[in-house]
């Protein structure tokens, strides 16, 4: 009646039974269920995984029509309960499990838990998530159990005060990251360009600085992991830099609009040199001397999934506030122009784009979008998710509303995230197909 949750016992007491007869059974079948066993988070018990036989795959290979999509398709759009305060957890959420290639990765069972502690494995919470947000139920879920592991392994993020979305996403790529693996092998890979799971698969990008010396022009050039990008915006303590003045600008088909700034702005001014000054001379390393430098930042490795955080949040010494400014941004980015491979093409800070730049590699289509409304001390997390073409969704918490492109477009934006359109192993496929075709 007050459709209240409701904890039974003995209904909980009966899975329990029922699965582990069922544990019983399947072990009698198979001497290798113990290598292929996974944790099911909240039960505490053990399923081995489905492996397909050669007469499963032949009966897929005769079968292969699979679920239309529709516009009425609502499979994944699932509300989240607010636990108090936790809409900055709730958003990432949605993020994530709209994430198409960790969504996947998660639904097709590709998970092995090697923690000795299954129970705290984010990972293996995380795998359950992605099945309660994609079965079908229309009912709000509770994500208590993921508040509790981040409590455990963010302690940072503890409490039931309010949080920052960008710091939940960092902290919980991390521990995912470190879960993803056993400990031998973490330990072994300190460096996450060394690391191959799903984690860094899809989000780890190579930043590259290369700082030149002023004297002899020597170059020292560093490459470190990220996970996405902070930008600055206009009207922060940091000076920011405009556009050319009368500059028409189509990159990524943004019409640049006098008083407006584009996510590409941000991006120039992220990309351009640096002068760092007389106070912060270097030891160059070719002419062993302490001289002024320049620096400058560029994209040497582009990831699966491209994240871009606008620093919305500041504080210094002299106040705290949320900046405000509208920034524009596309439902496609190219990030050619940001790559150290187009290095050359920008001279003093100013793009020189290729007129007919091809590149389909460096794309990105937007699929989610993190805004917060409200002041620095009192606000609230809503994200925007694209469920699939052109069918975009509002996530406040429990409630899921449809959303217009117009929307998702004119919102402020705090964190957003874009897919890339052709993954590396499609690029080499067609261009392969092209080599043979010539």
């Amino acid at each position: 009646m007050c459709k209240d949750y409701v904890y039974d016992k003995d209904i909980e007491q009966i899975a329990k039974e029922e699965q582990g007869e069922a544990l019983k059974l399947q072990a009698s079948t198979s001497k290798e269920v113990s290598h292929q066993q996974c944790s099911v988070p909240g039960l505490g018990e053990k399923f081995p995984t489905w492996e397909t036989t050669k007469p499963e795959l032949e009966l897929l290979g005769h079968n292969p029509r699979r679920r239309r999509i529709t516009s009425s398709f609502t499979i994944g759009l699932r509300g989240l309960i607010n636990l108090g305060n936790t809409c900055f957890m709730n958003c990432i959420v949605q993020a994530l499990t709209h994430t198409p290639i960790l969504r996947d990765f998660f639904l097709s069972d590709r998970h092995r838990c090697e923690m000795p502690s299954p129970e705290l494995c984010l990972v293996c919470e995380m795998s359950s998530l992605f099945r309660e947000l994609y079965s079908g139920n229309p009912s709000p879920h509770v994500p208590y159990k993921l508040l509790h592991l981040v409590w455990i392994h963010a302690r940072h993020l503890a409490g039931y005060r309010q949080q920052d979305a960008h710091e939940f996403l960092i902290a919980a790529l991390d521990v995912l990251h470190r879960h993803c693996k056993g400990d031998d092998v973490g330990k072994a890979a300190n460096n996450p360009n060394h690391c191959n799971c799903i984690i860094d698969q899809i989000f780890t990008g190579g930043l590259q600085s290369d700082v030149t010396c002023q004297a002899c022009h020597g170059v020292s050039t560093t490459i470190d992991p990220c996970w996405d990008i902070s930008l600055d915006l206009p009207g922060s303590c940091t000076s920011f830099w405009p556009m050319s003045p009368g500059r028409e600008s189509s990159v990524n088909g943004e019409s640049h609009i006098p008083g407006i700034t584009t996510l590409t702005d941000c991006l120039r001014r992220f990309t351009r040199p640096e002068h760092l000054g007389s106070s912060a001379k270097i030891k160059c390393g070719s002419c062993q001397s302490y001289q002024e430098s320049t620096k400058q930042l560029t994209m040497n490795k582009l990831p699966v999934v491209a994240c871009f955080h606008f620093k919305r949040f500041e504080h210094s010494a002299k106040q705290r506030r949320k900046i405000t400014t509208y920034i524009s941004f596309p439902l496609e980015l190219d990030m050619t122009p940001f790559m150290a491979s187009s290095k050359e093409s920008r001279m003093n800070g100013q793009l020189q784009l290729p007129t007919n730049s091809g590149n389909n590699e460096n794309k990105y289509s937007l699929f989610a979008v993190v805004n917060h409304q409200g002041t620095l001390e009192s606000g609230h997390y809503t994200s925007f998710i694209r469920h699939h073409k052109d069918q975009w969704f509002k996530c406040d918490d429990a409630v899921i509303t449809k959303a217009s492109i117009k929307d998702v477009l004119d919102s402020e934006g705090y964190l957003l995230f874009y897919h890339k359109q052709v993954l590396e192993h499609e690029s080499e496929k067609v261009k392969e197909m092209n080599t043979q075709a010539y």
